[in-house]
């Protein structure tokens, strides 16, 4: 699945309830196409966990008031708050394990 084009808000970011992951990258970016078999990995089982991706860049409003530097990083959100980000995280059982803190499964 692509990035998506920025579609939300910062204000809408923060109203989302329960667990989110909120990827920022690149369609054309190597280290976030190289990450996307160990996020799909650690996505596995998590069918309640809410994904959304989110096509980075310059002066993007959403990806610069997270801070976002380097991609793929992902960002962890309960209840709009975040918990825990990953920046290009390498393995699915990093990634899993952060998950797992985040859904409490």
């Amino acid at each position: 699945m692509p990035y998506a084009p920025e579609t939300l808000s910062r204000a809408q970011v923060d109203a989302l309830p329960g667990p989110t992951l909120l990827e920022f990258g690149a369609n054309w970016c190597g280290h976030c196409q190289a990450a996307q078999a160990p996020i799909t990995a650690a996505l596995q089982g998590l069918a309640g966990l809410r994904h959304i991706r989110v096509e980075d860049g310059p002066g993007r409003p959403l990806g610069r008031s997270y801070r976002v530097k380097l991609w793929p990083t992902l960002i962890l959100l309960r209840d709009g708050q975040e918990i825990e980000r990953l920046v290009r995280p390498a393995d699915a059982a990093t990634i899993a394990t952060a998950l797992a803190r985040l859904t409490g499964v």
